[in-house]
């Protein structure tokens, strides 16, 4: 069933047959929690929301529902309030819910939110100026996540990076990377007074001198530019994939802006909104009419009196690239959150290349306060040196590091506590859900170790009776929660839910390890029953961990 939970799609289907057989047509209703545990296990309100459609009181619509309502996972229902339909399920639901999860084992929560339509995530496209800074790497996190959820729930995923290998950046840096190396050897460096300041331009700048020697004093330096240009972006590019390999963090294609130059993208793009009516010439100079389009304070500039291309063009030509030559269906592109005034124009340009707007998103990434010692971190200096991802591997681990980064929604500021990250204890987050799945991979070895084989085990032993025991029963329900968990993550392109369910799946889990014996249990059936629960619970793990990055260890 598309990894669907077969249990709750059953009290679904069962809600909206008695809706209907109360008179109305909609049929897309759906069980939910309720807050209050008093509620019952289960309630809908939508008697409130056909009220109006059916010209009747809601609680007179709810008793019609109710009395039509019909599955053999309810135990009770009743009528509460102004018409919510409470239900209270029955322990052989929690029995097929492990079950599900059993037979289904890895695909389980896959739901099919995608079709298979084609999806690019576009992500960390960070500038070849300089190493990855946590910035960057929290963005690299949730880009990474985003499209590992997307795939696990049927979109067809394109990963890429956007390389900005032309413009002013690229030329400073091989001017700063020009000045350290006469600099180095002795000479005057007329350093650029933008340049980039960092140790790393030394370091650059020495590798050039132990490969060409001093070949370059005698050339003009506008000669030799290129040169240092091409070899310390490619130097740089070279380590930000390092980075990313170990980051855990892969891409399907590495995009440079330059192949938009060279190969007329550039310019098609813009003859395209001039004859579209979006583009329009004035003192010498192309113009976006971003002004009637979307309310913009003044048209922005394409192309300057000079003939060259602003960036606002260059990404009008790489997004027509996506829309229009890809034919992607939908566009996420995830950018530092100063960008967040920029979104609007984009979606602009993509209206007036012919296509929906709404196809476009962008996920903005809030800055990273490192803590330690329960103090805030200096993240940079006025000599350009800063925090980089590869310092914060170097201390916490790509586990923690990558954890931390999903544990709050992308667009708001994140307290990444270095201090934490390192602790073997429950306070850890990521050693408290690392410690469930090889917690219960003990108990699984142990249980093999004394002569049992998992393979032989029927899902279906699991006595309705083991959910008695409540702490049993919360285990098995936060399982039955799992697909609407990752629907709701695919849909609002959110990691931090994911890792929100699994922190507090590990929680329930401990708990019911507590309080129930496994393998010394002297009923045997009951013993499978748990054994096999704490099986669906590993997959679950597993499965969060694995769309997270994380990696699951059977022994810690």
């Amino acid at each position: 069933m598309n990894g669907e939970n077969i249990a709750v799609e059953n009290l679904n289907a069962s809600l909206n047959k008695a809706i209907k057989l109360s008179g109305a047509e909609d049929s897309s209703f759906r069980f939910e929690r309720p807050r209050d545990s008093g509620h019952g296990d289960r309630a809908s309100s939508a008697a409130l929301k056909l009220a109006r459609v059916l010209r009747s009181s809601p609680r007179d619509i709810a008793n019609k529902i109710a009395e039509n309502l019909e599955s053999e996972y309810i135990n009770k229902k009743e009528v509460a309030g102004a018409g919510f339909v409470n239900i209270f399920l029955s322990n052989e639901f929690y029995s097929q819910v492990i079950a599900d999860i059993l037979r289904q084992g890895k695909t389980y929560g896959s739901v099919n939110l995608g079709n298979n339509r084609d999806i690019q995530v576009e992500f960390v496209s960070a500038n070849p100026t300089g190493p990855l800074h946590i910035g960057h790497g929290r963005g690299a996190a949730v880009g990474d996540v985003v499209a590992r959820i997307l795939a696990f729930t049927g979109w067809n995923v394109q990963r890429e990076y956007y390389v900005n290998d032309s413009g002013l950046q690229i030329q400073t840096l091989g001017k700063s990377t020009q000045a350290r190396y006469f600099e180095l050897l002795g000479q005057e460096s007329n350093f650029p007074e933008n340049g980039y300041k960092g140790a790393y331009i030394y370091d650059l700048a020495r590798e050039i001198i132990e490969l060409n020697g001093k070949k370059f004093l005698d050339m003009p330096r506008e000669e030799s530019l290129d040169y240092f240009k091409n070899y310390a972006a490619g130097k740089i590019m070279a380590g930000i994939k390092a980075d990313l390999e170990r980051f855990r963090v892969s891409f399907d294609k590495f995009f440079p802006e330059g192949y938009l130059h060279e190969n007329g993208l550039v310019k098609s793009a813009m003859e395209d909104l001039k004859s579209r009516g979006f583009a329009y010439d004035s003192e010498g100079a192309l113009w976006f009419k971003t002004e009637d389009t979307i309310g913009d304070d003044k048209d922005r500039v394409l192309i300057r009196a000079n003939g060259v291309p602003t960036y606002f063009a260059s990404d009008i030509a790489y997004h027509r690239d996506k829309f229009i030559t890809r034919n992607f269906d939908r566009v996420i592109d995830v950018w530092g959150a100063d960008h967040h005034g920029y979104i609007a124009r984009v979606k602009a340009a993509i209206k007036a290349m012919g296509r929906d707007p709404e196809n476009f998103e962008v996920l903005l990434i809030q800055l990273v306060n490192l803590l330690r010692n329960g103090k805030a971190v200096n993240m940079s200096t006025r000599a350009g040196e800063f925090i980089t991802l590869r310092d914060v591997l170097d201390e916490t681990g790509v586990d923690a590091a990558r954890f931390f980064f999903l544990t709050k929604r992308s667009d708001t500021p994140l307290d990444f506590d270095l201090d934490v990250a390192h602790k073997q204890t429950s306070e850890n987050p990521v050693y408290y859900i690392q410690y469930a799945h090889a917690r219960i991979s003990g108990v699984l070895r142990e249980f093999e170790k004394r002569g049992g084989k998992l393979e032989s085990l029927d899902p279906e032993a699991i006595p309705a009776e083991i959910f008695d025991e409540k702490n049993a029963k919360e285990l098995a329900d936060a399982l039955a929660s799992f697909p609407e968990e990752i629907s709701q993550a695919s849909n609002e392109r959110a990691p931090q839910a994911v890792t929100g369910y699994v922190l507090n799946l590990a929680g329930i889990f401990h708990a019911f390890y507590n309080t129930n014996r496994i393998l010394d249990e002297p009923d045997e059936k009951i013993s499978v029953g748990r054994i096999n629960i704490i099986r669906a619970a590993k997959i679950v793990i597993a499965t969060c961990l694995d769309l997270l990055g994380v990696s699951a260890p059977e022994r810690m």
